[in-house]
Order: C-alpha cells, then structure tokens, then sequence
C-alpha cells in the first residue's frame, strides 16, 4: 500500500486545500468528515476481520475529496501566493536555466534571484528562476542587466492550483483535470 496516489483535499466549498496521504483520508473517511467526494477513480483499503462475521472491513477512498470542516484555513483565498520552495520553483520552470536555457536536475540547479539580494531584491516568486550553479556563478550579485546575461522567460507566481500541481509528480488523471482547469493560460504548465 506504500505506492497509493495523494489524494486531493479540498474544503466544503470545493477549494484546494492539499495533499493528503491514504491514511489520512482514511481517518476522515471513518471519522464522517468526507463531505463529498469527486473523481470516478478510487482505491479500497483492506482492514481486520471481524470475528463475530469473518468478513474483512473495506474503506474505498476516492482521489478527490471535501472535507468537513472550518474554512479559514492558511489558503482560504485560493489566490494567496503559495509559498516559494526549490522543487516548486524548478518545476515551474521546467528544469530550464533562464539563462543558458539548458535542462538540468534539481541536483544541479539553484535559486536565482533576479535582483540579487544583496540589491534588496525579495525572495518572492516572481523575482526568482532557476539557473545552473555555472550561470548563478557568473551572474553573482548583480542584475541580468548588468550582468549582460538576458532573462530566457519572466519568473511569475503561480496560483494555489498549479502550485499543488508543481506539488505533486504522481497526480492521476482526474486530479488533473481538476486542477488544470483554474491554472491560469500563461503558466508554463500549458507549454508543451
């Protein structure tokens, strides 16, 4: 059971609120807090037998589900910034350097700040790309401008939908449709 999917957690009002493991929808599903559920895709969980019946007790949870419960949560408003990570920012950018424009691993990349922060430039999502540690190098502490190194694509923030999807590399089918369909038109996530 360790290779089940995240299951896509949502609020009562159909807000994406996280992933979620199996066992946690689990907990939800047996504590009656699931307040609908979505998605024709599901996975049924085996648990003990009973010893009165001898039947075994079975949980089907579905990919997408709403849970019960109080909407104030740090994501109420679907268009917050989430919050900047690496693995985030590398697949928003698609492994690209925004310098050199080649691919490369998250191993290998690093956080570029557009104006350098030691220029008072912020560490805030539409300030930062991925670069190659050879570029960052080279471009140090000054702007691409400067620096005479061109941007390749325009950092941007990305909206509560397609950060979870930067979130998830095993999203099924219908999580992603769910998604896709609140992910801006400019996101990197519709270029092929």
């Amino acid at each position: 059971m360790v290779n089940l999917p995240l299951v896509l957690k949502l609020d009562v009002g159909g807000q994406p609120d996280g992933w979620i493991t199996y066992q946690d929808s689990a907990y939800y599903a047996a504590k009656d807090l699931i307040a609908w559920a979505m998605a024709p895709v599901a996975f049924t969980l085996h648990g003990g037998t009973n010893a009165e019946t001898g039947e075994q007790s079975t949980l089907t949870i579905n990919t997408i589900v709403a849970v019960k419960g109080d909407m104030k949560h740090k994501y109420k408003n679907v268009a917050a910034t989430p919050p900047l990570n690496n693995k985030a920012l590398f697949r928003r950018d698609r492994n690209v350097c925004a310098y050199c424009g080649d691919h490369y691993h998250n191993a290998q990349l690093t956080r570029d700040h557009v104006v350098p922060q030691c220029q008072n430039g912020p560490d805030i999502w539409t300030n930062v790309v991925a670069a190659c540690g050879h570029c960052n190098k080279r471009k140090d502490g000054r702007t691409p401008e400067q620096a005479h190194m061109p941007l390749l694509y325009v950092p941007y923030a990305p909206n509560r939908y397609e950060w979870l999807i930067l979130e998830n590399k095993r999203i099924l089918a219908d999580q992603m449709e769910f998604l896709l369909k609140n992910v801006p038109k400019h996101s990197r996530l519709h270029v092929s």
